[in-house]
């Protein structure tokens, strides 16, 4: 299904590149976090690190009303948080980032909360990746930087942009048992990340 998202924006001319020179081992719980753009930086990824079984971290709304997309949000692994009810989307990072660690899947989390609609990246909001540092002791964080899926909607739903170069640009992986300071972690990746956007 992802293939074929992707096969439809080929349509527009749009092109996909992904860089990562790290060996990244499969049969590892992975943490990846990235900047978010637009819905498009989903399929890519998912076909990208399909060997690492990828789940996402999903706003509530995403769980319904999609055809196949919400389907698979709801019992393929991935957790929908509420962003407004903490009661709601805290145990559910927790309970996510246990069935991550257990099962030695790929946790996909975009920090910013929401989609940059010009490229900027926000601020990070810390504490999903707060626990699942502490529900996925074991995990490898591969920070990725997102560029350019932003174009895809600049215009809203329609128009849709033309002949956009979409680039997923993977950074050396970091283990969190080394990290005694979890906040200077964060830090680390959220530079990381932001220093390889270009708006």
């Amino acid at each position: 299904m992802n293939m074929c998202l992707m096969r439809c924006l080929h349509i527009l001319g749009t092109r996909f590149t992904f860089n990562n020179t790290h060996d990244i081992e499969i049969n590892q719980p992975l943490i990846i976090v990235c900047n978010h753009q637009s819905m498009y930086d989903i399929s890519p990824l998912s076909v990208f690190l399909r060997k690492y079984h990828p789940k996402f971290i999903s706003k509530i709304e995403l769980g319904k009303g999609i055809p196949s997309v919400s389907y698979n949000l709801r019992h393929g692994g991935s957790a929908l948080i509420d962003r407004k009810n903490p009661r709601q989307s805290l145990p559910a990072i927790m309970k996510f980032g246990e069935y991550i660690e257990k099962n030695k899947r790929a946790a996909v989390i975009f920090p910013e909360g929401t989609r940059s609609k010009d490229g900027h990246p926000k601020p990070f909001q810390t504490k999903g990746l707060e626990i699942l540092f502490k529900k996925v002791p074991s995990a490898l964080v591969v920070p990725i930087s997102i560029n350019n899926s932003w174009k895809t909607v600049r215009y809203g739903k329609f128009p849709m942009g033309l002949g956009t170069h979409i680039t997923f640009t993977a950074h050396k992986p970091l283990k969190v048992s080394t990290f005694a300071d979890k906040q200077a972690l964060i830090n680390s990746i959220e530079t990381t990340i932001k220093e390889h956007i270009h708006p």
